[in-house]
């Protein structure tokens, strides 16, 4: 029996697995409808799919934490902070989210934790960690009790200045432990370990809100399995199930960061170092830049609307996958998400009782996609969708063609603005980059997209569907850790300190899970004296020494300037500030090996069927196996494969390259050839 590493993807609306056998490298792909009510049993019937196996390892992208906040499911949490700073979350910050111009008409949203469940402790630390007033250990017994009368069982603690001495934190975690040992416990010491009180502290909660879950979660699914498994954290790396439910925030975009891992790994391969990736499901589409083969990285991320500060890819998310529902604002215009169909009911075409007309309905409508998901699994009910189609054209006054058409329109303009976000607010160039498109529903919309943005090309791996599980088997374990130090004048033996410290928590962490020969990647926050933002930059191995602090400057006044087009690298009124070290421990691992694609010589498929795109015609219709490396298909036309389908518009031409990735651009064959 062949030995397998398996990754499994919960997505909102498919769960995804793939197989890589660990002597040959063959890949086996297969999918299942996403069981939302309790996760664990998509997941359990996806590997039972795959048969017999020897299993050697399991990695698992989940979003049980992600949908947690998306959908506002926080209950029954408490705070605990310094005495006389009970209005943290209250005061937050002055920034105005996008779109009110005056913050007159703009209504602060309910913070994480009401002030009725905020508890504070008297004690103080200032900026060094030294203690000015001692920690006030009745108040804290009295604050543990009052929670624990009230059934409040999951509690963040953030102490100002805690970040430079964490005594504080875990005096208070000790007493909650005695006197309420139900609680479940989070402390901003050992979430983020870095200034800036409001982020620490919602941080801190997000990571207190989500324990209590995923640890169920997490102890469902290991008694199921009957194997360690890993899960995939925001940052790019995995961590083994036993770890990852002591910081369960670092899992809040598990799912998404392993299809930009994914594409980056297959388009590199390809010859594309630096692409833009579009994750398109069936509730949202998630889109990255991968610059050089790495995806970018950030601690200014969010989930919903909360602020979250642990480093994770750089991923920005909008509701624009094929569940996305159709409908008419109060003005009588139509609009395209970002509610969802989900898996359940699911589209109209799905026949589940869902009614309302989706994205993907508008597809069967036109032809786009066949009558049927998955190979024929999941058979689709073209006359529903073509009865809500109709019905949502009458409401309109429009033709159902033109109606059907405009939905994939607002969505490919909805997917169109993340790029956007991605990139030109970013300073780059969005023409400058080919765009990886994975996803069930990632692909169908290409040729649209390359027409919108100006794009090079679309690239299209095999198996779309199932980018982002490979992607799960492609990273390395990884953990990341930062310590605040503000200072103009740098000591180098002073940084050196910290980052012993921090590589020796990143060794001890990367021991338990079985590496004993680390990698150490280190990086620091600068700004100029007098900013309120910081620039990330790598900082360089070796001894730390004064070359070695001028090395960092010189790379952030590089960075500084790449970024915001200015730098002052030779003005004595600019001095430079160091604010953070970081230090990412990573375990590495043996990635899959992307195989060349071998030809097959299939017969040419005469199937065709009627499509509609600018008008309806008889279009021929590929099976994506049969297409062998070289072999270019000119629109219009349709690929289709097992968890996915390709329209290629007319005007479009789609090419086979070496590794089956198929090339997608604007432009027939003869154009090219005319130059």
């Amino acid at each position: 029996m062949r030995s397998v590493r398996i990754g499994v993807d919960t997505g909102g609306t498919f769960t995804d697995v793939v197989a890589v056998d660990e002597q040959t490298g063959e890949i086996v792909t297969t999918k299942t409808p996403s069981t939302p009510a309790n996760p664990a049993d998509g997941f359990i019937t996806g590997i039972s799919k795959l048969g017999q196996l020897d299993v050697s390892s399991i990695v698992h992208g989940t979003t049980v934490a992600t949908n947690q906040l998306l959908e506002d499911r926080i209950a029954d949490l408490g705070f605990i902070t310094t005495e006389g700073f009970e209005f943290i979350l209250e005061i937050a910050r002055q920034s105005v989210p996008d779109g009110y111009g005056n913050s007159y008409f703009w209504v602060k949203p309910p913070r994480i934790v009401p002030v009725h469940r905020i508890r504070t402790v008297g004690g103080r630390l200032d900026h060094t960690g030294a203690e000015v007033r001692p920690f006030a250990e009745e108040q804290a017994a009295e604050a543990a009790r009052w929670f624990r009368t009230r059934g409040i069982n999951a509690i963040g603690v953030c102490f100002l200045h805690s970040y430079a001495n964490p005594e504080h934190e875990r005096r208070m975690r000790e007493v909650i432990w005695r006197e309420h040992p139900e609680a479940v416990v989070s402390l901003s010491s050992d979430v983020l370990r870095e200034y800036r009180e409001y982020e620490r502290s919602v941080t801190t909660l997000v990571d207190a809100a989500v324990k209590p879950t995923m640890r169920r979660y997490i102890a469902n699914l290991s008694d199921r399995l009957g194997m360690p498994f890993s899960v995939m954290k925001s940052n790019g790396g995995i961590l083994s199930a036993r770890e990852v439910v002591n910081q369960p925030i670092t899992t809040v975009l598990s799912g998404p960061a392993a299809g930009a891992l994914g594409a980056a790994l297959i388009a590199k391969t390809a010859g594309h170092p630096s692409v833009i990736t579009l994750d398109g499901g069936g509730t949202s589409t998630d889109v990255a830049v991968v610059l050089d083969g790495e995806p970018s990285i950030t601690t200014e991320g969010g989930i919903g609307r909360y602020p979250v500060k642990i480093p994770m890819i750089d991923i920005v998310t909008v509701g624009a996958g094929g569940g996305s529902i159709a409908w008419i604002s109060p003005e009588g215009t139509l609009k395209v998400g970002p509610k969802s169909a989900g898996a359940d009911p699911g589209p109209l075409c799905y026949g589940r009782g869902g009614t309302d007309v989706t994205v993907t309905d508008a597809h069967v409508f036109l032809g786009r996609i066949p009558p049927h998901l998955l190979g024929g699994e999941i058979p689709l009910d073209a006359g529903a969708a073509r009865t809500g189609i109709e019905a949502l054209a009458d409401k309109l006054g429009l033709t159902p063609e033109r109606t059907a058409t405009g939905i994939l329109e607002i969505s490919a303009f909805n997917q169109s603005n993340a790029i956007r976000r991605i990139t030109v607010k970013r300073g780059l160039d969005v023409r400058d980059f080919p765009l990886v498109t994975f996803g069930g529903s990632g692909p169908l919309l290409a040729c649209r997209l390359i027409d919108i943005l100006g794009l090079p090309s679309v690239i299209v791996p095999p198996g779309p569907g199932n980018v982002s599980a490979f992607g799960l088997l492609t990273v390395d374990v990884k953990n990341d850790y930062v310590r605040t130090h503000v200072t103009r004048s740098p000591v180098a033996e002073t940084v050196a300190e910290i980052l012993r410290e921090l590589e020796g928590n990143a060794a001890e962490a990367l021991d338990r899970e079985g590496f004993d020969d680390p990698v150490y990647a280190r990086s620091a926050d600068l700004r100029y004296y007098g900013q309120a933002y910081e620039v990330r930059v790598q900082a360089p191995p070796g001894e730390v020494g004064e070359e070695w602090l001028a090395e960092v400057a010189a790379r952030f006044h590089d960075e500084h300037e790449k970024v915001y087009g200015y730098a002052y690298r030779d003005d004595p009124r600019h001095a430079v500030e160091w604010v953070n070290l970081r230090v990412s421990g990573i375990g590495p691992i043996t990635r899959p090996a992307i195989r060349a694609l071998e030809p097959r010589n299939a017969p040419t498929s005469e199937a065709t069927r009627p499509v509609f795109f600018d008008d309806s015609r008889e279009t021929p219709i590929h099976q994506r196996a049969d297409l062998d490396p070289g072999t270019t298909v000119e629109g219009p036309a349709v690929i289709e494969e097992y968890g996915s389908t390709i329209p290629i518009h007319p005007g479009y031409t789609a090419t086979v390259d070496d590794h089956g990735n198929l090339e997608i651009r604007q432009g027939t064959g003869s154009d090219d050839e005319r130059g």
